[in-house]
C-alpha cells in the first residue's frame, strides 16, 4: 500500500456523497498518494462539482488532486482507460449489488473491471469505519506455482499494510477442497490426508509471513463460501482477495473467487491481480 502514488477514485453521478472518496482520503492521508477524480457519465456535465470536490481536498490538506470526466463505449473501459492514462496504482470504487436477475443475464460492469483492470481494485461497499476492525486476507495456500506464491506474499503485505493504516489485526483464509474419489492423486482422495497436506502448508506460511495459529483460519469446501463466512465470524471491515483475471469463455463460464464473493461480503474488498494476469491485460482485451 505504501508503493501507492497515484489513486483513480471513481466517483458516481447517482450518489453525492462518495465512500469511494472517504477511502481514498484515508488511504492518500497516510501514504501522500496523489488522487485523480473521475466522473464518467456521457449526459451530463459535472466539471463544476468536480472542481469544488477538488477545492475542498485542497483545504483538507490534499495538494496534489486533479480531475476530469470520462466516457468511451463502457463503465469498465472508460475507468480502465483513465487508470492507464493517469499511470495510477489503485482504482477505488463504490459497488452497487446488481438485480439478480439482471446478473444473470449480463455480466455486472464491476466483474469486468475487476477482470481488465491491470491494478488493485478497492470496492467500497461500507460507510463503516476502517478503524481497530479486522482485516481479512484471503489465500489458497496449496497453491505453490511462483506466480501464486508472489500474489500471496502480495496479498499478505497488502493486508499487513491496512492492518497497520487501521490499527487493526490481519487475519488470513485459506480453503481446501473436499475429497474427491476420481482425483488421480491419492492426496486429494481423503478428507484427512488433504488437511494434513494443507496445515503443513499452512505452518509454512504462517513461518514466512509471521501468522499466528489465532489468526489463520483453515476450513473445508468452496472459498466462496468460506470467505464471506469467516468474514462475519470475525467482523471484517475489508477483505483482500486475489484474482488470475479470467477473460473471454473462460471467465464466463469458470468465473473468479472475487467476483462471486463481492456480492456476499459486507465490508470492502481490496482485489489484486497475480503478475502472469497483469502480463495478460497489457494486451488489448476483448470483453
Amino acid at each position: 500500500m505504501q508503493a501507492v502514488r497515484s489513486i483513480l477514485v471513481v466517483l458516481d453521478p447517482e450518489h453525492a456523497h462518495s465512500r469511494a472518496l472517504t477511502r481514498a482520503k484515508l488511504i492518500a492521508g497516510v501514504t501522500g498518494a496523489r488522487l485523480h477524480l473521475l466522473m464518467c457519465d456521457k449526459k451530463r456535465d459535472h466539471h463544476a462539482l468536480l472542481s469544488l470536490l477538488v477545492s475542498q481536498l485542497h483545504d483538507d490538506g490534499y495538494d496534489s488532486v486533479s480531475h476530469e470526466q470520462a466516457w468511451q463505449d463502457s463503465l469498465h473501459e472508460s475507468i480502465i482507460a483513465v487508470q492507464q492514462a493517469e499511470g495510477c496504482e489503485l482504482v477505488i470504487k463504490e459497488h452497487h449489488p446488481d438485480n439478480p436477475l439482471r446478473k444473470a443475464l449480463l455480466t455486472p460492469s464491476d466483474w469486468k473491471l475487476l477482470r481488465n483492470c491491470p491494478c488493485a481494485v478497492l470496492m467500497v461497499k461500507s460507510e463503516r469505519p476502517w478503524t481497530g476492525g479486522a482485516i481479512l486476507a484471503a489465500v489458497d495456500v496449496g497453491n505453490q506455482d511462483e506466480d501464486h506464491r508472489r500474489l500471496h506474499a502480495s496479498i499478505i503485505d497488502h493486508g499487513y499494510a491496512i492492518a497497520s493504516l487501521a490499527k487493526g489485526e490481519l487475519h488470513v483464509i485459506s480453503a481446501h477442497p473436499s475429497p474427491m474419489l476420481a482425483a488421480s492423486d491419492p492426496v486429494y482422495q481423503l478428507s484427512e490426508t488433504i488437511e494434513k497436506r494443507y496445515r503443513e502448508a499452512c505452518s509454512a506460511f504462517q513461518a514466512e509471513f509471521d501468522i499466528s495459529d489465532q489468526r489463520l483460519h483453515v476450513a473445508e469446501g468452496p472459498a466462496d463460501v468460506l470467505i464471506p463466512y469467516t468474514e462475519k465470524k470475525i467482523d471484517a471491515v475489508v477483505t483482500i482477495i486475489g484474482t488470475v483475471g479470467r477473460t473471454g469463455i473462460s471467465g464466463a463460464l469458470i468465473g473468479n473467487t472475487a467476483e462471486v464473493v463481492l456480492d456476499a461480503l459486507e465490508g470492502d474488498v481490496l482485489v489484486l491481480k497475480s503478475d502472469q494476469a497483469v502480463s495478460a491485460l497489457t494486451r488489448p482485451v476483448k470483453v
